[in-house]
């Protein structure tokens, strides 16, 4: 019953059992003859079965099947027991009753029986009429909706359910690999038959229970359903037959009771009794409460007591004794020498196996439920043989790695888990037994220690069972049935492995040796595997392509797809080992996984190492390939991309990482010694190698991901997993980008040792193809998905390489005779093209703020070097002066362009900087134009504005940023220069004093650049000596001693000369016209500046500091005396 009906067991029901069972418990109190049943505990169910000691000490003489048993018994309750013999009287009764049956049925007039359960429908109306097509008494066993989703399981079944080993449902166990049925219908029920003629779900109270019946029923016309009894007229009817003829109608639900009369078989009268007034018939009156107490009691007895799932239990009842003992059997069985002999043992390992695969293969189902179907698949591999039974072990451990879900990210546990509402259903044999006692100690042993100790409980009195609520069930919620918590990753994967190691072992010694095989027969042909090309469907189609791909990844064994262990294809031991070794690919990924986020990169790459070789075996075996397998494996390879890219960028930590990566556990040894058995595991060695070399690992990681990329396009998956696909292209684009940075850098290091004279290497050169095919592959990569931003950057990554190969032909010639070369324009208008395919790339600012910027800047840097070198070592043998002066001015304008000054960011101070020096070269450029150009004026003029522009637009730059006097005060010097070149040019005294006015005014204005080298001044010298020895990572212009003397001198120069030529100027005029008040004040005031001047430049002693405090005090006073308020020349 328990097989025909797995869908109730362990979870609705609370006994399943024949009618008779129950009706013998119920009227324990009642009777004085013996009660002998074997009790199973399945989930939250109990089994009770008839447990015939005759029978079975007689059948023991044989078989020697229960020996042990017989010892015992004949030990402890009965030395000298005999089989008794059934009396004539039994037969006579038994004979008369078929008979009657018979006549009853068959006879003219007789009642039509009622069709079987598998014949009609549940019906819950007792008032329906016979008709063909509307159900009639008694209500036949039906599934509830809720349990069964097939409405053909509805009803009665002769076929029992058929489990199979992988649940459909389940992620990780791809549906087109579900395996056989474990059992055929030989074996189903080990020779166990359900012949009950109706299987009822009888609820008696609260007791929910699941009840085989064959008691006859009749119905027709105004009775649709009676029960029909043969009683003697001359024997009065007592309470146990009341009861019994009670229970019977209620199981069944028939309304009523037809007794017939007879006297020695010939019938005196019929009767008809409603089944409601059965109990109270004269002579066998009994209360229906009190029936229901003593189920009760008996059902609380029995759950608190049968707590062990598996375990056999013995309820016995001596006849004429009033005390009930229950004994373990699995326990007394286990003391024994072969502990296996409990004939019980194998039906119950099988049921406990199929409630738990019921349980699984539920689209319904619950998580929480999954604490239970541990249970259950843990106490089934306990109860069996490992040798007997491997196949069933494997499938069970196979389902216990099923539970924990590696592809879903594990939710914390609150002490309000829905995992642990189910934990009163079944226990685990693991933690320790609770001694069984209620309030009442009514469980405690009674005056026999030798019978009681043997005993798990004892009912001393069988009145206590009419007690109400005397025997509450005790059995409190316990853990041992709850889902383990697993803390983290590592932890769920090692339980799967540890499951699936166990599943292997039991494989793996099933399979017999080639020396265990018979000999070939030479009569008889072998078949070979060849097929004909059309035959093939689709998914063979891959497994084609497969071994295309892994011979061009170089790692095709010969003679694959065959198993070296000598499985045989398509046996329960193939397909098992197949789905336990996929599944212990994706632990080892998902350990994998979770090591890589923890930075263990060692243990990351060890642990896609098993997880390849497991993968590997996997398509060794497997003899149609799905499309999920190979996207598993398209993840493993792109994981192991990532692993060896990371360690290629932590070289520094790579001894730890190579001891972590060495290190296996004895449970990886065993797993791996399982795979060795079907395949060599070295199709992707290459990819799981930790190298020393930088750039073999980079290559490795690109090639990871390359085999990732070509998985996914002859597999047809990148349009069934667009994410994955994306990532891959991404990580790919990202990795030759790394290659190319790799031997950009290589290049660069290699002219940087080159001599300056020497012309460009071959090994540069390739170096450069190397690197520009990265770049180009990569921006291929992110091109193709879409990804701007990457784009970009190796764009810009390019636009670099060209400015290194612009860099290495800059060396070639001497440097005293050195022009900007015909190449290096070349490279660096190539550098150009490639920013601006960047900026076009991405669009707008807004979508990378920092890339548009980084792009801007290099940009602007690739126009400033061009025309730096252009000014620099002007390309006078190629071109005329005019024209370079052209194009350097139009790339330091597009420099200029591209050189946001006013954005406020981290790079603003440099793109200050470079705007001032870009004006400062250009006013340099005018300037030393105006000095060697003659004849057209209108130019002239031209070049002098502009001249003056770009100096005040330097000065005023400079002046923003803090660490640049020394720049500041060249501009400045320039300025003044530029001042002096134009007062020789002028004739009137007026306008040289004019322009020697604004000459010293802008003097006057230099007062920044010197507070700002005096502060650095100041700070040095305040600095520890100690201190002064380490280099200063910021050092700034201002540090350079020797450039600030320098300049210090031109400037004092300057000055004096200035000052000199204002004296002698104010003085010739002062002679020449009436004396003015202010022209008076400020030659007064030149004079005194003029002689503290020469006083302090002839003072050789003095420090750097003293000078520019001097200055600054002497350009105070000119500020105040007004030497350049006269006129002020922009």
């Amino acid at each position: 019953m328990a097989y025909d009906f797995i869908d109730s067991v362990g979870n609705d029901v609370d006994v399943v059992s024949d009618s008779e069972n129950i009706k013998k418990l119920l009227k324990i109190p009642y009777s004085k003859s013996h009660v002998s049943m074997a009790v199973h505990r399945i989930g939250r169910t109990l089994l009770l079965d008839e447990l015939d000691i005759q029978e079975l000490f007689m059948r023991s003489s044989q078989t020697g099947d229960w020996t042990w048993l017989k010892e015992f018994y004949q030990r402890l309750i009965d030395q000298k027991w005999q089989r008794k013999k059934k009396s004539k009287e039994h037969w006579y009764q038994k004979a008369i009753l078929s008979k009657f049956l018979y006549y009853s049925i068959n006879g003219d007039g007789a009642a039509q029986p009622v069709p079987s359960a598998t014949e009609q429908q549940e019906s819950s109306s007792s008032d329906q009429t016979n008709d063909s097509d509307e159900a009639s008494w008694p209500a036949p066993f039906e599934m509830p909706s809720s349990v069964s989703e097939d409405p053909s399981a509805s009803s009665q079944g002769s076929e029992p359910l058929e489990p199979s080993y992988i649940v459909g449902h389940v992620a990780s166990a791809p549906k087109e690999q579900n395996l056989t049925p474990l059992f055929n219908d030989g074996e189903n029920s080990q020779g166990l038959k359900n012949d009950f003629v109706r299987n009822i779900l009888w609820t008696f109270e609260d007791i929910h229970m699941l009840v085989g019946s064959n008691m006859p029923i009749f119905g027709g016309g105004r009775y649709p359903a009676v029960s029909l009894r043969l009683r003697d007229n001359n024997k009065p009817i007592n309470v146990l037959t009341g009861i019994d003829y009670w229970l019977d109608n209620l199981i069944c639900n028939v309304p009523e009771l037809v007794m017939c009369f007879h006297v020695n078989g010939i019938v005196q009268k019929y009767e008809m009794i409603k089944t409601e007034e059965i109990p109270n018939l004269e002579n066998s009156n009994f209360s229906t409460k009190v029936i229901k107490d003593i189920a009760q009691n008996i059902l609380s007895f029995l759950k608190s007591n049968c707590t062990k799932e598996g375990h056999t239990y013995w309820l016995f009842k001596a006849s004429g004794s009033d005390i009930v003992k229950l004994y373990d059997l699995t326990t007394l069985c286990e003391e024994t020498e072969d502990k296996y002999q409990n004939p019980f043992t194998m039906p119950v390992a099988i049921l406990l196996y199929k409630v738990a695969c019921n349980m699984m293969m539920k689209k319904n189902q619950n998580k929480k439920h999954y604490g239970t179907v541990r249970t259950l698949l843990l106490n089934c591999v306990k109860l069996l043989d490992k040798s007997r039974h491997p196949q069933i072990i494997a499938s069970a451990n196979y389902m216990l790695s099923e539970l924990f879900q590696l592809d879903e990210p594990k939710k914390e546990e609150s002490s309000e888990s829905p995992l642990n509402e189910n934990s009163d259903e079944s226990y685990s044999e693991e933690e320790e037994e609770m001694p069984d006692s209620d309030e009442n100690g009514s469980y405690s042993t009674s005056s026999d220690p030798s019978d009681d100790s043997k005993a798990v409980a004892i009912i001393k009195s069988v009145g206590e069972l009419s007690v109400p609520e005397k025997y509450k069930s005790i059995h409190q919620i316990r853990p041992s049935c709850a889902f383990p918590v697993c803390h983290d990753t590592e932890e769920r994967c090692r339980l799967v492995l540890s499951y699936v190691l166990e599943g292997l072992k039991s494989v793996d010694s099933s399979i017999k040796k080639e020396s265990d095989l018979p000999a070939a027969d030479p009569n008889t042909p072998i078949p070979l595997k060849y097929e004909d090309e059309s035959t093939r469907g689709g998914p063979e189609g891959l497994e084609k392509q497969m071994a295309l791909f892994l011979d061009k990844m170089g790692s095709l064994q010969k003679g694959n797809y065959s198993s070296q262990s000598g499985m045989i294809p398509g046996s329960w031991q193939h397909k098992m080992k197949l789905q336990l070794i996929l599944k212990s690919s994706k632990a080892y990924y998902v350990l994998s996984d979770a090591a890589m986020s923890l930075q263990k990169y060692g243990r990351a790459l060890r642990y896609i190492k098993l997880a390849l070789q497991s993968h590997d075996t996997y398509c060794c075996l497997c003899t149609n390939m799905l499309s999920e397998v190979l996207l598993f494996l398209s993840q493993y390879l792109t994981l192991c991309g990532d692993i060896q890219l990371m360690l290629a960028q932590n070289a520094s930590n790579r001894a730890a990482h190579l001891e972590e990566f060495n290190y296996q556990t004895k449970e990886d040894q065993e797993i791996l010694h399982s795979l060795h058995r079907e395949s060599s595991c070295q199709g992707f060695a290459w990819a799981t190698d930790l190298s020393t070399d930088l750039e073999s690992q980079l290559s490795v990681s690109c090639k990871c991901y390359e085999a990732a990329n070509e998985i996914l396009q002859f597999s047809d998956l990148k349009s069934q997993n667009p994410e994955h696909y994306v990532q891959v292209l991404k990580r790919m684009g990202n990795v030759r980008n790394e290659i190319g940075v790799f031997y950009m850098n290589q290049a660069a290091a290699l002219q940087s040792e080159r001599l300056v004279n020497k012309t460009v290497s071959t090994a540069e050169q390739q170096l450069w193809k190397k690197s520009f095919s990265c770049f180009e592959k990569g921006i291929h990569n992110f091109e193709s998905i879409d990804d701007a931003t990457n784009a970009a950057l190796l764009l810009c990554n390019t636009g670099r390489l060209m400015r290194i190969c612009a860099q290495a032909h800059c060396g070639a010639g001497d440097e005293f005779k050195r022009e900007f070369s015909p190449e290096e324009g070349l490279y660096y208008n190539k550098a150009v093209d490639y920013y601006l395919k960047a900026l076009r790339s991405l669009g707008t600012r807004d979508i990378h703020p920092a890339v548009w910027d980084s792009v801007n800047w290099e940009l602007s840097t690739t126009y400033f070097t061009m025309a730096t070198l252009q000014q620099d070592y002007a390309p006078l043998s190629r071109k005329a002066q005019e024209q370079i002066e052209k194009e350097v001015s139009e790339a330091m304008m597009k420099s200029l362009k591209y050189c946001d000054v006013d954005l406020a960011s981290a790079r603003q101070p440099l793109c200050q900087y470079r705007a001032a020096t870009i004006h400062h070269r250009l006013a340099s450029m005018y300037h030393s134009c105006l000095r060697n150009q003659v004849g057209d004026e209108q130019l002239r003029k031209q070049h002098r504005v502009l001249a003056d522009l770009h100096y005040s637009k330097a000065g005023k730059l400079f002046q923003l940023l803090k660490d640049a006097p020394c720049e500041l005060l060249r501009v400045q010097l320039e300025r003044v220069a530029f001042a002096e070149f134009q007062m020789t040019s002028q004739n009137s005294n007026v306008g040289k004093l004019k322009t020697l006015s604004g000459a010293l005014d802008i003097m006057v204005r230099t007062k920044h650049a010197f507070q700002l080298i005096r502060k650095e001044l100041v700070e040095e010298f305040e600095q520890p000596k100690s201190e002064e020895t380490l280099p200063a990572a910021d050092s700034s212009p201002s540090l350079n001693r020797e450039e600030v003397t320098k300049l210090l001198s031109i400037f004092e120069s300057r000055l004096s000369f200035l000052l000199l030529q204002s004296i002698k100027l104010l003085s010739s005029t002062r002679k020449k016209t009436s004396s003015n008040l202010d022209e008076d004040v400020v030659l007064k005031t030149n004079k005194q500046i003029y002689s503290q001047l020469l006083r302090a430049t002839a003072n050789k002693n003095a420090s750097l500091l003293e000078r520019v405090d001097l200055l600054i005090h002497l350009l105070d006073q000119l500020a105040r005396g007004g030497g350049g308020s006269s006129a002020v020349v922009q």
